[in-house]
């Protein structure tokens, strides 16, 4: 994993995944450094990640006392467990719906959790984190928030795009990826990740955007993206757009056994 810290306030873990045929995802997690340490979720659930050790070279993990768990899918909650244990202080900070999901694998111990829903906020000592649901989300269960005092928008798997190198996918700077390949990148990621995007009614979906357009942060963080400072309008008028761009679809039976006959012994690749 790499290390970025990108403010005074902010560190970001990054890992990597690669995606055949597609790019490479960036996988990040982070910590805020608040008074009250805010762990944003714990990484992909693969083994030898070593999530628990990188985060312990920034933050001591006894010292935690916030896991926001944006969404209980398995590339946010692979150091979990282990940071639990590890921060006997830490509550891990969900909804109704996250902590019924996290129950069909390994239910989290009740005492550990707090439950926040959008529009909720929650103290952390040297500032308020406002809770809210981005604009595309992939789980029921997602819940991103907005720091007050770096101005900084967490926003979960709202605004990743698969990017086309592993060292642009560790990058600590978003604008190092040219514009409109960004651009169209994270048009394909809304189309992977929020495949209902192209069903909404777009005006509804418009007025979706209306909060964050008002609060116009200054730094955007996703999981699946370097950090973006002072992207918010483009990345906007790029989520604006995402209704009418065009769906996905993936590779068939074919296109998989054909991908596969590369890899036999013998096979011309």
């Amino acid at each position: 994993m790499d290390i970025h810290r990108i403010t005074r306030d902010i560190t970001v873990l990054n890992d990597t995944a690669p995606i055949p045929g597609v790019g490479f995802l960036p996988v990040n997690a982070f910590v805020l450094h608040a008074s009250q340490p805010v762990v944003i979720d714990t990484g992909l659930s693969l083994p030898d990640r070593g999530f628990l050790d990188t985060l312990g070279s920034v933050v001591d993990p006894a010292d935690v006392r916030w896991i926001w768990l944006t969404h209980p899918d398995r590339d946010h909650t692979g150091g979990l467990f282990d940071l639990l244990e590890a921060a006997p202080q830490a509550k891990v900070i969900t909804t109704f719906l996250g902590m019924g999901i996290m129950s069909t694998e390994r239910p989290l111990p009740m005492d550990r959790v707090y439950l926040l829903n959008p529009g909720e906020r929650l103290d952390v000592g040297d500032r308020t984190l406002t809770a809210f649901r981005p604009p595309l989300f992939d789980s029921p269960a997602t819940v991103g928030f907005y720091d007050d005092k770096t101005r900084a928008c967490f926003t979960s798997d709202c605004f990743g795009a698969p990017l086309p190198s592993p060292e642009l996918a560790a990058s600590d700077d978003v604008r190092g990826v040219p514009a409109r390949d960004l651009n169209d990148a994270q048009l394909l990621w809304a189309a992977v990740d929020s495949p209902w995007v192209h069903s909404v009614d777009r005006d509804a979906f418009h007025a979706t955007l209306q909060p964050l357009r008002a609060a116009d942060p200054d730094v955007i963080l996703s999981s699946h993206l370097p950090p973006a400072i002072g992207q918010s309008t483009a990345f906007l008028d790029m989520l604006a757009a995402a209704p009418g761009a065009n769906p996905f679809v993936g590779p068939d039976q074919r296109a998989l056994e054909q991908l596969l006959a590369t890899f036999e012994p013998g096979a011309a690749v």
